[in-house]
């Protein structure tokens, strides 16, 4: 089993504005979230915004260079909301090389805790795609995807990764 790094989780103070950001990829259309210097959430679907901040084009810059296949890991400024485990799970996630994947059992066994409740932190990450959630497998395979298009989605990333010799 490969080792897993697990960073200490950056803690932020009080949070302040937001400010949303679109950007359209081979995924589909997608919104980040801003706030106090840091990207606090990636969701599916266009906001209609497209405010100013220097975090936010590095995080647009980023995302069209990982859309192109040349950017391999995000290192804009994120904060991730969220318990011990949370900030455990997602620390573990973004270790994961572009190109590969763990299961729930690795990071679980990594972490001591149980698969289901790394499966349950992995469907509440805010930052999928930058904090790499669809590299993550069940003990069988391919599993589910929070994300807009669900299992298709989580595919299309893992074949733009060239991940997963299984994948067709």
């Amino acid at each position: 089993m490969r080792s897993i790094r697990i960073a200490a989780p950056r803690i932020c103070g009080k949070m302040g504005r937001m400010r949303h950001r679109d950007i359209t990829t081979q995924f589909g259309a997608l919104t980040l979230t801003e706030e106090d210097d840091h990207i606090v959430r990636l969701s599916w679907g266009a906001s209609g915004r497209s405010d100013a901040s220097s975090v936010l084009d590095a995080a647009c810059a980023q995302l069209a260079a990982y859309d192109a296949g040349t950017l391999h890991a995000f290192d804009v400024p994120m904060h991730v909301r969220g318990g011990a485990l949370q900030q455990a799970v997602c620390a573990a996630m973004r270790n994961i090389p572009f190109g590969e994947t763990l299961t729930y059992g690795d990071i679980a066994r990594a972490l001591g805790v149980s698969a289901q409740a790394v499966g349950q932190a992995c469907g509440r990450i805010p930052i999928p795609i930058m904090i790499p959630c669809h590299r993550v497998m069940g003990a069988k395979g391919l599993t589910g995807f929070s994300g807009a298009g669900g299992v298709e989605t989580k595919l299309a990333l893992l074949k733009h990764e060239k991940a997963g010799g299984f994948l067709i």
